[in-house]
Parts: structure tokens; C-alpha cells; sequence
């Protein structure tokens, strides 16, 4: 467990999510990101991966954004005689997804031109930089899947607790199939709102289902957390309160109320990071809950971790090219030498950070329940 835990954190800490590449001058291709708030010009992204922001502060000294390669305190803005505050990462970033915030004057604040989303137990502001292979989770003209919030009893916890479910088209067409589950947790810090905001999962599977590179099934993502903890915190996270949240609670009405295969050979369970971590201890600790078992910047199995599932039927493991692909890839090497079947994958390009866990997503997918 206290290992598990340590390698948790190592892979958190390889966050930066910055290319270090050397600096190169700028193209003033600059527009919107796709993630400000409706009419918003600012902040922008050009085509190499700078960001570049405007803050409206004419009171301030000091402001800064968190985002950039500006140094201890991220990227420094300029104010001009009109009090406005612009400034541009020192380098380009990694594609894809990134959180962030504004510093003024010593106080933490949202940048009023982004969207916010749930991360690092806060709604920080969101910034996309554009991906080359971004297509596969655009807004498409396919038929689409619903994503429906659903409140379930929790006598474990005294409340009701919250999870997202996604049915494929498919499952409002055809009112007498059932289909298999995937529950897809999310990082440290997020909530179940994630793989939907930051990481367009339905989006993904839409695209997926309507090019016919994978069979359709739910995916349900709920709360992971159990006992709140601090960041630097997780040595305290008692895995059993979650595991009875998701196993006793969630799944069985999951099945009562969807049209479910209510079987392990027709149930996965993934993760990234915190929720790679849950989801190895879990898997583990109920090897007859799920049949397939998905890591994605959350930590390895190994042969000896598995040597009594014989009915494990996937083990997907992957990550970020910035963060520890050799584990990933000797992992996946020593479980197929052991006669699992394992497929590892490794983003590249990409670190601790949504872009890497889209990208495993789509690559996850066509291989479960096959």
C-alpha cells in the first residue's frame, strides 16, 4: 500500500505539462483558446503552443499566471498605462488540456476570460492548446451518446452521492439490449465531472462508435474520494471506504436501474492517476468484481500482483512519454511473458495531463469486451 502510494506521487510530480524546447520566436498567429468563456478573447494560443493572457488589474502590482515556463512563480504579466496586464509563456506547451490561475497581488483568482473546471480541489481556469490529433474527441456530426447525472444511496457515507453515466446512441435505439460497464475514475484534486469536461470521454467514444473501431458500453464516473485528504496526504487514504462506495453501492444500481450485463466478464474499471492508484487496489482486493483492469498514469501490476486472476481478461497499462514509459513498457512485457493479456501505450509528447489520458482512452476502448 505505502508503496503504491509512493509511486503515485513520483508520477504526480512529473506534472509540468511544459515542451523544453528551446526558446524560438514567437508566430503572432494568436487566437482564442476554445476553452474561454463565450465572446472572451482572451486568453490565446498560437500555433507553436505559447499562451498568452490579458488581465484587466489597473489596481495591481503584481500579476502572474500560473501556467508558463516564467519560473517559480509561472508566467509574469506587463501592465501598461491603461492598467491592462499581458504577458506570453516563455515556451510552448504540451497539447491538449491545461488548469491554471492568476496570482494578483497574492491572492489566488479565476482569469474572468476562461471556463472553469474542477481540479487540484479547486475550479481553476481551463486552457486548450490545440493537438494535432485532436479529431478524435471534436464535436463531430455523429450520432451522439447522453451523458445523465444520477444520484444514488450511499448507507455507507449517510448521504447520496453523485455519478455520471454515459449511454451509447445505440442504447436508446435499441430499448432490449444490454451492454457491458467501464467505471472510469478520476485524478486527485478532480471530481466526476473530469473525464467529461477535461477529457471529452463521450466525445471520444461518440467518434469511436460512429467510425466502428469499438463496441458500444456505459461508462460510469463517480466521486473517488472517500476520506478527504490534502495534497501530500494520500500515505492517509484508507482505499476500503471507496472500494465499499463503488462495489456495494454504486454498481449494484448501476445494474438495478440500466440495461447492464451484470457480470465481471462484462465489467472494467480504469483510472488515471489517483484513480489508476484505486483502481489497482481494488481490482486487486475483489478480483470478482472486474474483468478488465486499465492503469493510465496510475501505477503497474505485476505477474506476481496477479498470479491468482486467472480470469482477468485485459490489463492495460499507460502513460505519458514525459513520464515513466519504461515502467509502463516493462510492466506490460513481464505480464505478457506471465501469459496475460496486456497491451501497454505511451503517449508521446505528453505528460501528467489530460492530453496523455484522452489519447489512452481511445486507445483503451476498442479493446474492452472483446
Amino acid at each position: 500500500m505505502k508503496h503504491q502510494i509512493l509511486v503515485f506521487v513520483a508520477i504526480l510530480l512529473c506534472y509540468p505539462g511544459f515542451s523544453q524546447e528551446k526558446q524560438q520566436e514567437i508566430k503572432e498567429d494568436f487566437k482564442p483558446s476554445s476553452k474561454n468563456q463565450p465572446g472572451q478573447e482572451y486568453p490565446q494560443v498560437n500555433s507553436q503552443g505559447y499562451a498568452r493572457f490579458r488581465i484587466v488589474a489597473p489596481a495591481a502590482d503584481s500579476v502572474r499566471v500560473s501556467l508558463g515556463l516564467g519560473g517559480q512563480g509561472g508566467t509574469k504579466l506587463t501592465k501598461n498605462a491603461e492598467g491592462v496586464w499581458t504577458g506570453t509563456t516563455a515556451g510552448p506547451m504540451d497539447e491538449g488540456f491545461h488548469y491554471y490561475h492568476v496570482n494578483v497581488d497574492g491572492g489566488t483568482f479565476n482569469d474572468p476570460g476562461a471556463k472553469n473546471y474542477y481540479g487540484s480541489v479547486r475550479w481553476e481556469s481551463g486552457i486548450e492548446i490545440p493537438a494535432h490529433d485532436q479529431e478524435f474527441y471534436a464535436l463531430k456530426d455523429v450520432p451522439h451518446g447522453r451523458v445523465q447525472q444520477i444520484l444514488f444511496p450511499s448507507p455507507s457515507t449517510g448521504t447520496s452521492r453523485r455519478a455520471f453515466v454515459y449511454t451509447p446512441p445505440a442504447y436508446h435505439e435499441n430499448p432490449d439490449e444490454r451492454y457491458p460497464v467501464l467505471y472510469l475514475q478520476h485524478g486527485w484534486g478532480e471530481d466526476e465531472t473530469a473525464w467529461t469536461n477535461q477529457g471529452h470521454a463521450n466525445l471520444i467514444m461518440d467518434n469511436l462508435l460512429a467510425e466502428g473501431k469499438t463496441d458500444p458500453f456505459l461508462i460510469v464516473m463517480t466521486y473517488g474520494m472517500t476520506n478527504e485528504i490534502k495534497w501530500g496526504g494520500l500515505k492517509d487514504f484508507d482505499i476500503k471506504h471507496f472500494q465499499t462506495v463503488l462495489v456495494d453501492e454504486l454498481i449494484p444500481y448501476i445494474d438495478e436501474n440500466f440495461r447492464t450485463i451484470a457480470d465481471e466478464e462484462h465489467r472494467a474499471m480504469a483510472g488515471l492517476s489517483m484513480g489508476g492508484m484505486e483502481t489497482r487496489m481494488i481490482t486487486l482486493n475483489k478480483p470478482d468484481v472486474f474483468s478488465h483492469y486499465a492503469l493510465l498514469s496510475g501505477g503497474t501490476y505485476s505477474p506476481e500482483d496477479l498470479k491468482d486472476q486467472k480470469d482477468v481478461k485485459l490489463v492495460f497499462i499507460s502513460s505519458g512519454s514525459k513520464e515513466r514509459p519504461e515502467a509502463v513498457r516493462s510492466s506490460v512485457e513481464e505480464l505478457k511473458n506471465a501469459g496475460f493479456n496486456a497491451v501497454s501505450y505511451v503517449s508521446e509528447g505528453t505528460a501528467h495531463e489530460f492530453q496523455t489520458w484522452r489519447r489512452s482512452l481511445r486507445e483503451l476502448a476498442p479493446l474492452l469486451f472483446k
